[in-house]
């Protein structure tokens, strides 16, 4: 859920040589993460910020580059870097996962490879969405995780669950639309609305399927294009409706996104209907960005939910 632009360029002369041995909570962010990785650290510039979070970029005493995400050493650490870290590893267990895999975490620091960005293509799309539905399939042990969940620097109830209605219901969009309400991002009259879905999702959820192996927070700027294909980072990893990524892959517009999806279809066929489904998986996205951005994002919200419950 990071808005803010992040530059895909290295420079800087940064913190400094940083060599291992080092407390990894102390330090500059050379030391950390030389710390962390058990291997020396040429340098490390600072990229800029997203949410709670410092981006960098570090160089390895041989050359290699790689991007972190860093939260400031106060008294506790939020929990989001290691939530995102357990989801990309989990997701990384899919057999072909696109997801980037980190090399080294702790609860203040996530450390990634470097992408090297490209120009999407369709068969990278095409690619991206045969991937997706092999990750999908593999499934999950229930709706929700085994860990805490974040989505951007908001928490996110990862109790498991059996009920796909209830659990999109009770743990993707009340909890959001209450906080919306109480932020005055939201409006009574604006909350009766979007309540008219949340407690209609049982109806407007199509037949049940099975917990899938979603990403959970997957936008275009979580899709990174390599020249031969895409990985995929930034996730809010959990148990849940395989429709949500596809809804949210097109809910802020994706390079070749029909070529992703009819890739996606060859694999894993969309359950009749899903097309009249996408507003009710993007009114969680939505009402997450009216939480974190205000009233921005309220006529977005509002429009969703109407063609939500007008798909009944």
């Amino acid at each position: 859920m990071d808005r803010e632009p992040i530059v895909r360029s290295f420079g800087g002369t940064g913190d400094g040589p940083g060599r291992p041995g080092r407390d990894p909570q102390t330090g500059t962010l050379a030391d950390r993460v030389a710390a962390l990785l058990d291997t020396e650290v040429r340098r490390a510039a600072k990229a800029g910020t997203s949410h709670d979070w410092t981006l960098s970029y570090v160089e390895l005493a041989d050359g290699t580059r790689l991007f972190v995400k860093s939260q400031s050493r106060g008294p506790e650490p939020a929990g989001a870097l290691a939530a995102e870290a357990r989801g990309l590893e989990w997701l990384g267990r899919c057999f072909g996962s696109p997801v980037l895999q980190p090399l080294g975490w702790d609860e203040r620091l996530l450390v990634l490879p470097l992408v090297e960005q490209d120009e999407p293509t369709p068969a990278a799309a095409e690619r991206l969405g045969r991937q997706l539905a092999g990750t999908h399939l593999t499934g999950a042990d229930a709706f929700g995780a085994d860990w805490p969940g974040y989505i951007g620097p908001l928490p996110l109830d990862n109790t498991p669950a059996r009920h796909w209605p209830r659990f999109y219901a009770e743990q993707r969009l009340r909890p959001y639309l209450r906080q919306a309400l109480d932020q005055g991002a939201l409006t009574p009259t604006d909350a009766r609305a979007i309540e008219r879905v949340v407690d209609s999702v049982e109806e407007l959820g199509g037949e049940p399927e099975p917990p899938a192996r979603i990403h959970g927070d997957l936008w275009s700027g979580n899709v990174l294009w390599r020249s031969r294909d895409a990985v995929l980072i930034d996730p809010a990893a959990h148990g849940g409706h395989r429709e949500a990524d596809l809804a949210m892959l097109a809910l802020f517009g994706l390079p070749h996104l029909d070529r992703v999806r009819d890739a996606y279809n060859e694999v894993a066929p969309l359950s009749a209907g899903w097309r009249g489904r996408v507003a009710l998986h993007q009114l969680h996205p939505l009402l997450v960005h009216v939480c974190l951005f205000g009233a921005a994002y309220r006529t977005t919200a509002l429009e969703a939910a109407r063609t939500a419950f007008r798909s009944t």
